[in-house]
This record gives C-alpha cells, sequence and structure tokens, in this order.
C-alpha cells in the first residue's frame, strides 16, 4: 500500500531518505548497503521505508536523476547560446565527459550506483538519452537553418547517433582507464569526424548490405540474429 499523505509530506521524506541514502551509499557502497540500514539512519522501521521507496534499486535510481537534473539544466543554457551549433555540441559533450568522470573520480562508489543502473534500469538510462536528445536536436536544427550543417532529414536519429559514437565518454571509467586530458584528446578527435559529416555537401554513403557475410562466417548465430531482428534500444 502506497503512501497517501499529501504530496509536501512525501516529498519531504522522499528528500530525507534519498539524502540519508547518498550518504550511506557512497561511505560504504551501494552493495552493502541495506534498506534496513537507511530506514535506521532516517529513524524509521525498515517496514515504513518501503512506502517511499519500493527497493534500494529505485533509491539508486533517484539518486541518477537527481545526479542528472542540474545537466539538463546545463544543456539548455548550452543549446541556447549565440555561438555556432559545433561549438555547442562540442561544449554538450565534453560537459558532460567532464562531469561524469569527476563524479567517479572523486568517489569511486559511484561507479558501482551506474554499473547498477546500466545493468538493472535500461529503461532508466534509455530515457536520460532520449531527454539528452532534445537539446542535441535543437542545436542541430540552428545548425541546419543557419547553413552551418548540410540538411538533415531526420535530426533525432543524427543526435542518437551522436550519443553512439560517444558512449565511451559517459563516465569513461566504466569503459577505460584512460585519463581525464586523453579522454579529452579523444572525444575531439570523434567529433572532428563528426562534425565532418554534417558539413556542406557532406553525403551520407548508401546502406552498406555486408554486415551479414562479414559475420556469419565468424557467427553464424549473430548472423541469424542480425537478419531476423531489429534491436531497437528505445523499446
Amino acid at each position: 500500500m502506497l503512501y497517501t499523505g499529501p504530496m509536501t509530506q512525501m516529498d519531504t521524506t522522499r528528500k530525507m531518505i534519498l539524502h540519508a541514502a547518498v550518504e550511506r551509499i557512497l561511505h560504504y557502497g551501494y552493495s552493502k548497503t541495506t534498506m534496513a540500514e537507511i530506514a535506521k539512519d532516517c529513524n524509521m522501521s525498515a517496514g515504513n521505508i518501503y512506502r517511499f521507496f519500493a527497493s534500494k534499486l529505485d533509491i539508486a535510481e533517484a539518486m541518477a536523476r537527481k545526479f542528472n537534473e542540474e545537466a539538463y539544466e546545463t544543456f539548455a543554457t548550452i543549446a541556447a547560446r549565440k555561438v555556432s551549433a559545433a561549438d555547442r555540441l562540442r561544449e554538450i559533450f565534453h560537459y558532460e565527459l567532464a562531469r561524469t568522470y569527476s563524479a567517479i573520480d572523486e568517489d569511486a562508489k559511484i561507479l558501482e550506483v551506474a554499473e547498477v543502473l546500466s545493468d538493472e534500469r535500461p529503461l532508466y538510462m534509455n530515457d536520460k538519452l532520449a531527454t539528452e536528445r532534445t537539446y542535441l536536436v535543437k542545436v542541430l536544427n540552428d545548425g541546419v537553418a543557419s547553413g552551418e550543417f548540410r540538411p538533415i532529414d531526420n535530426p533525432d536519429v543524427v543526435a542518437e547517433m551522436w550519443q553512439s559514437a560517444l558512449m565511451k565518454f559517459r563516465f569513461p571509467q566504466l569503459f577505460s582507464k584512460l585519463t581525464l586530458p586523453k579522454l579529452q584528446r579523444e572525444i575531439d578527435g570523434v567529433m572532428d569526424l563528426l562534425l565532418a559529416g554534417l558539413s556542406p555537401g557532406a553525403t551520407t554513403p548508401p546502406p552498406w548490405d555486408g554486415v551479414t557475410a562479414a559475420t556469419e562466417a565468424a557467427c553464424a548465430v549473430t548472423s541469424e540474429m542480425i537478419v531476423n531482428k531489429k534491436l531497437n534500444a528505445d523499446q
């Protein structure tokens, strides 16, 4: 049975629980933190905490949503700037690299939370990427309107491809042990290539038909999957 009191009271209690959970998780780690311990920190019963959060995983997601609120505000500010679209795209992704790298570098226990959400809450991660794309699409449309970029038939798909190409630079410690300066050098190189593909006169190559032939010799199962399934990361 869910808590049905006034929203203001519920919000206050949820914030108290979330604050206590963040402190405990950052000190002991996600796996070593229990709901009963969080409840004790809040001077409530273990059963009562479940009226506000159904599971520890829900608390981890709430932590991540809080972490991302500031990012969305920054994305909006960057997207509205009166500078070139290319500069705005670079700034958005450099900001996200520095923000997520620093979060883990300053407290490695954040990495555990990121890994858990990536594995167990893929829909949350997809929602986050979809929200980010709204700002990327605005910048892409601005670039097309000003003549800085070539015409784009589907800016949302192009934004998604940018995210895919730059996924390594989001919580980068999940993927590599490179230092921040080396990652910044890499992300600039990748964005140089992506921006070249958006420049006036650039053309999209025809669809490649060799994916099945390239995989079937090494892995027939993978080849069959590629032929028979269309995977949509947003579902």
